[in-house]
């Protein structure tokens, strides 16, 4: 303020001054003054001009001095508690003055293990698998209530090595988060689509039974509605339901709950089953009662 006030001050000096400048001139023109005047009102406009030159330097270096003491940030995000205290000597590109948390868009790291990545890799080289185009892949995020955040994000990039001590490689995701739902620290599961299998049967996690050897078998109902014992083997799980690789065909009626109530060889009366919130498809899945 104070420099801004004595440039104004320097202006208005150097405007009388051009003014008496031009005064004295016309007056000399017509010999009603004397020449020496006529300098001295000339000098005393260049020393005007110059003194409203030298307020603007005062001016312009003051303002390079505040940019110098002014803090900006380089992203956009939420200001976290101060790190150093009022007072206190900060140091350029080496004292951290506080913490700024990017909340929108908001990033999400995950790893996916290599074992599963040459699983996908086999899996797709055999047909199994139908590759998911890039523009298609979905990454979506299950918050811990087991709800799906609301936003779909896209895949960034995924680590060009494998971590020596988990044997596992690291992707991002990234997320828009307008309403900051999203904070750093959350604990939320990342589902990434890589590929669709159309022939994939699935049954509820809890058809699936363990024999004494270990192995994995379920309870089918054949066509007399008898019960038998089918050795199956799993794939991964998903939402609650495995992956039979082997074992079950389409049509293959599985029994889901009410294994106390009969065994092996009884005949049963069954049921159709589905879950109370179910909205996928259900169709390998039947709960059959005695």
């Amino acid at each position: 303020m104070a420099n801004e006030a004595a440039l104004a001050k320097a202006e208005a000096g150097l405007m009388q001054a051009r003014q008496q400048a031009h005064r004295i001139a016309a007056l000399t023109k017509d010999r009603a003054a004397p020449e020496a005047e006529n300098e001295k009102a000339i000098a005393a406009e260049r020393q005007a001009h110059a003194e409203v030159e030298g307020r603007k330097a005062e001016l312009a270096r003051a303002k390079l001095n505040l940019d110098y003491a002014t803090v900006r940030a380089p992203i956009d995000g939420v200001v976290g508690a101060a790190l150093v205290s009022e007072g206190a000597l900060a140091v350029q590109n080496e004292t951290n003055l506080a913490t700024i948390q990017q909340l929108d868009p908001i990033y999400a790291d995950f790893t996916q293990s290599v074992n599963e990545l040459n699983q996908l890799r086999r899996a797709f080289e055999s047909g199994d698998l139908e590759r998911i185009a890039s523009d298609a892949a979905k990454v979506r995020l299950v918050l811990d209530d087991n709800t799906i955040y609301a936003l779909e994000g896209k895949l960034l990039f995924s680590d060009a090595k494998v971590d020596a001590h988990t044997g596992q490689v690291t992707l991002r995701g990234e997320f828009r988060n307008p309403k900051r739902e999203l904070l750093p620290g959350m604990y939320v599961r990342v589902r990434l689509d890589q590929g669709l299998d159309s022939d994939a049967i699935a049954v509820p996690q809890q058809a699936i039974q363990r024999n004494g050897g270990g192995g994995s078998e379920v309870f089918v109902v054949k066509d007399d509605n008898h019960i038998a014992v089918q050795p199956v083997r799993t794939g991964s799980v998903q939402d609650g339901y495995w992956f039979v690789t082997e074992g079950l065909k389409p049509g293959d009626k599985v029994v889901v709950e009410g294994f106390q109530k009969f065994a092996a060889g009884d005949k049963v009366k069954p049921q159709s089953w589905s879950e109370a919130d179910a909205t996928a498809d259900n169709r390998h899945a039947q709960q059959l009662t005695r």
